[in-house]
C-alpha cells in the first residue's frame, strides 16, 4: 500500500463559509476515521501539523491490508475550524477521530463527538481536556515526573527539592511533582520558581541552596534553552549534583541540556529513544525530510485503528477495547489509555553522564496493574 488512492488529490472547497475545507482521503478501506490537524495554522502548528500527516499516511502504508479511510480535516488551528472539521468528518461516516492537537481545539472536538458518540484520540498534552470518549494519544508531563520520582525514591532519595519555570508548565509539573512525592512516603522541603530573568534566577537560586543541606534530590524541570544559564547560576551558588542528585523531565532530552555542568548524573524519564530514531529513519527515507517529535503520535494512532478494525469487529473503537489495562505497543513503547481519557506510558530513565545520554532503566515491556 505504498502508493496510497487519493493522497494530495481530492481537495475540494468547504460547503459553507468559515467551514474547514472538505480535505483529502488517504487509504480506500470501508473504517473510515477522521484525521483532524491544523494544516494551515499559524507559525509552528503548520509544521507539527503536516508531519502528522505524514506519519498517518506511512502508518497505513506499513500496515498490512490497513482497512482504513482516514478522512483528513484542516481545522486551522482554532476551535472553530475543528469543530466544522469534526462536524464534516462525523458527517461522512468517520466512526473515531484522530486528532486534533491544540487543547482548545480538542475541547471543541469533543463536544462535537461526545453527541454523536464518536471517541476521540487527541494529541494535546494538557490533561484539562482529556475526559470519557476523549483520549489523550500525547507526552503529558505527569508521567515524566511520576516516572523520574518513583525512580530516585527507589535509589534512596527520600527529600525532594525543587526549581520550577514560573509557567504554565511549571505550574502542571509542581503539582505533578508534589502529587508523586507524597505518593512515594518522602518529603519535599522547599520549592522555588524562576523567571527567564537571569536576576530573578539568581534570587530564586539562592534562597533554594542553603536548604539543599536537607534534600537528596532536586527536581529542576527546565526547559532546554533555559538549562545552560540556570546550572551556571546553580553552581555559583554553591549547588553540587554529587551531593543532591538533579532530576529532570523529558523537556531534559536535548544535547545541549546534557553537557550542562551542573547537572552532570541527573535523572529525566522519557520515551526509549531507540523507537523514535528507527521511526524517524523510516520518515526520513519517505518524505525526504526529518519528522517533527510528535508525528510518532499520528503514527501510532493510525497503527492502533487499524489494528482495532481487524480484530475487534464492530466493537473495535467501543470504550472497553480502547481502554484495555493491557495497553498497545507504539513507536514510543507501550500506553494505555485510563477511562477518564489521559494516558499511561512505559517511560525510560536516563542520566546524563558526561556530556552524554544514557538509559539506567529501560522502559518496562508491559505497564502492570492499572492504578488509580
Amino acid at each position: 500500500m505504498s502508493g496510497l488512492p487519493g493522497f494530495d488529490s481530492g481537495t475540494t472547497p468547504s460547503a459553507q463559509a468559515g467551514q474547514a475545507p472538505a480535505g483529502q482521503t488517504l487509504g480506500t478501506g470501508k473504517v473510515r476515521v477522521g484525521l483532524i490537524l491544523p494544516l494551515t495554522a499559524e507559525g509552528a502548528g503548520a509544521t507539527v501539523g503536516n508531519s502528522l500527516k505524514n506519519a498517518a499516511e506511512m502508518a497505513l502504508a506499513e500496515f498490512p491490508g490497513a482497512d482504513l479511510t482516514l478522512l483528513v480535516k484542516d481545522d486551522r488551528g482554532s476551535p472553530e475550524g475543528a469543530r466544522a472539521a469534526a462536524q464534516e468528518a462525523i458527517g461522512e461516516g468517520a466512526e473515531l477521530i484522530i486528532g486534533p492537537l491544540f487543547a482548545p481545539s480538542v475541547q471543541a472536538v469533543g463536544q462535537v463527538a461526545r453527541s454523536a458518540n464518536r471517541p476521540v484520540m487527541a494529541f494535546s498534552s494538557d490533561t484539562n481536556v482529556a475526559g470519557r470518549g476523549v483520549y489523550l494519544l500525547s507526552f503529558p508531563p505527569e508521567n515524566d515526573v511520576n516516572r523520574v520520582i518513583a525512580y530516585a525514591s527507589s535509589q534512596g532519595r527520600k527529600s525532594f527539592a525543587a526549581l520550577v519555570p514560573d509557567t504554565a508548565y511549571g505550574k502542571v509539573v509542581e503539582a505533578a511533582f508534589q502529587q508523586a512525592v507524597a505518593s512515594q512516603g518522602a518529603r519535599v522541603v522547599v520549592i522555588e520558581r524562576f523567571t527567564p530573568d537571569q536576576n530573578n534566577m539568581r534570587a530564586a537560586a539562592q534562597r533554594l541552596v542553603p536548604a539543599l543541606q536537607q534534600a537528596d534530590a532536586l527536581f529542576v524541570p527546565a526547559a532546554a534553552d533555559a538549562m545552560p544559564t540556570l546550572g551556571l547560576i546553580l553552581q555559583q551558588a554553591g549547588y553540587d549534583p554529587a551531593k543532591v542528585k538533579p532530576l529532570g523531565t523529558g523537556v531534559w532530552n536535548d544535547a545541549n541540556v546534557a553537557r550542562v555542568p551542573a547537572i552532570q548524573g541527573g535523572w529525566f524519564a522519557s520515551p526509549d529513544t531507540a523507537g523514535f530514531n528507527a521511526f524517524a529513519g523510516r520518515y526520513q527515507a519517505r518524505f525526504n525530510s526529518s519528522p517533527t517529535r510528535t508525528a510518532t503520535l499520528a503514527y501510532d494512532a493510525v497503527s492502533l485503528a487499524a489494528a482495532l478494525a481487524r480484530t475487534q469487529g464492530s466493537q473495535r473503537f467501543s470504550e472497553a477495547v480502547l481502554t484495555n489495562p493491557q495497553g498497545f505497543a507504539g513507536a514510543d513503547g507501550v500506553f494505555r489509555f485510563r477511562p477518564e481519557g489521559q494516558i499511561d506510558r512505559g517511560l525510560a530513565v536516563l542520566e546524563l553522564r558526561n556530556g552524554q545520554i544514557v538509559t539506567v532503566n529501560p522502559a518496562p515491556r508491559d505497564l502492570g496493574p492499572r492504578t488509580q
